[in-house]
């Protein structure tokens, strides 16, 4: 038993509008935290958004069988645009984040809804669930049960939630922000107008500066916000990164013996540049006859990449998988020789850490990573053992990496490594964190 693991009950309010059955990584975020909380004193109640009427871009009905069964979660209506833009724009989907399943080129539609959804909902279009979320959160909070709030985003319009109850009842807010605000990668594709920009950057100010405690994903992304033109302390953003949880890893290693199998798994749009690495994986395969190599992407892929795919003459060695549950995703990755691992290329990427990173280390498989050298993701890829990041531009050093790799492959086909330091990522130890930031914020007079 921990220090935080006592009998003592803190009742938290967790106001999320990503919850099962929605899929992705946001949902496990959030659905861990509730799942392990009660074991440090901290009883939730979530208030999300009523599954019917939600726009959720996966769904992934699997998540619900590890909702706790005495888990309190109320749903409530939403009001959103997303009905209207699948009527206008023909489309039978909403966007994807980053944009994953839109056309590799905009249409002059395309552009349009962007403008829209950048300009007319401030922070993002789901800003129409706050007012319904609010009733609903009032009424809760008036029982006097709750001793502090915790929004999560994105979408960062539920963050404004947090602040309006921060400001009316005084209590004690944490506000999760997994991913940048206005610097994230897709920011500049919504076609703000400099009104709407300035809106949207105070908002984020005022989160900022208001919440009792920021948590972020990474380091960097802490750096991020204490560089923004907003006033607040070092020591009020706790780090607290996403996470794999034991449990789910109930499927045992099964590379393949006859193919040298590198899986990525989830949302990859051509902001990822991979191109160097399909042009390593072409020269591997005409070089080593002997070998069979094959790429799967399991999820969702946006047609700028197939196309890339498709030019580097690898489409016949390739699988397109779409979303799957995500038990399933993980047994595609203990499936696999190596695993794929990209952020997009843009400035803003550099303290990105995806919630991906950290089942690809559970997993225990060597992964081969793009991205920004020396960024967040490359620390912990290094730190772990668990394999080599590369700039997206890196050609020779990926080359030779890849090549002893295959070479290692044909001596043992099974190059799951032996050891991965990485139980610092657990679910249940990464909510003990989350545990003692709510409680000293509670106990501070």
């Amino acid at each position: 038993m921990t220090a935080l693991e006592k009998t003592d009950v803190l009742n938290l309010l967790y106001i999320s509008y990503y919850w099962p059955p929605s899929g992705g990584p946001g949902v496990q975020r959030g659905l861990k935290f509730v799942k392990y909380l009660p074991a440090f004193g901290v009883k939730p109640t979530v208030l999300t958004v009523d599954e019917k009427q939600a726009s959720y871009p996966l769904l992934d009905n699997s998540f619900l069988n590890e909702v706790p069964d005495n888990l309190e979660v109320y749903r409530t209506t939403t009001s959103e645009p997303f009905e209207y833009y699948k009527k206008l724009s023909g489309k039978k989907e909403i966007p994807y984040s980053g944009f994953a399943n839109q056309k590799a080129k905009d249409t002059f539609v395309d552009k349009l809804f962007k403008f829209v959804r950048g300009n007319l909902f401030i922070p993002d279009a789901r800003v129409g669930w706050n007012k319904h979320a609010l009733k609903k959160a009032e009424e809760l909070l008036q029982q006097g049960k709750y001793k502090a709030i915790i929004t999560t985003s994105p979408p960062h319009s539920t963050q404004l939630i947090g602040l309006k109850l921060r400001r009316k009842y005084n209590i004690k807010w944490v506000a999760d922000l997994r991913d940048p605000w206005t610097n994230i990668h897709y920011y500049d594709q919504l076609l703000h107008t400099p009104i709407a920009k300035r809106l949207d950057e105070k908002y984020e100010r005022q989160v900022l500066e208001q919440a009792d405690a920021v948590i972020v994903t990474s380091e960097d992304t802490k750096r991020l916000f204490l560089n923004k033109p907003a006033n607040i302390h070092e020591d009020k953003i706790h780090v607290i990164p996403n996470g794999y949880d034991e449990a789910d890893f109930i499927h045992p290693s099964a590379p393949p013996k006859d193919t040298f199998l590198i899986t990525y798994t989830g949302t990859i749009t051509e902001n990822y540049n991979i191109d160097v690495f399909l042009k390593v994986v072409a020269h591997l395969m005409s070089v080593n006859s002997d070998i069979n190599y094959k790429l799967r992407f399991v999820g969702k892929v946006s047609e700028g990449v197939k196309q890339r795919i498709e030019k580097a003459n690898l489409l016949g060695a390739t699988e397109f998988i779409t979303h799957v549950p995500h038990q399933e995703a993980i047994k595609y990755l203990m499936e696999s020789t190596m695993l794929l691992l990209a952020i997009a290329d843009v400035p803003s990427e550099f303290a990105n850490v995806p919630g991906k990173l950290f089942e690809y280390l559970a997993s225990n498989k060597p992964i081969v990573a793009l991205g920004p050298v020396h960024s967040a993701m490359d620390q912990i890829i290094d730190e772990c053992g668990a394999g080599r990041l590369f700039h997206y531009t890196a050609y020779d050093l990926m080359l030779d990496h890849m090549a002893l790799m295959s070479k290692a492959w044909k001596i043992n086909p099974n190059l799951d490594l032996p050891y991965i330091n990485h139980s610092q990522f657990s679910r249940r130890a990464l909510t003990e964190e989350l545990a003692g930031v709510i409680k000293q914020l509670v106990d501070k007079v």
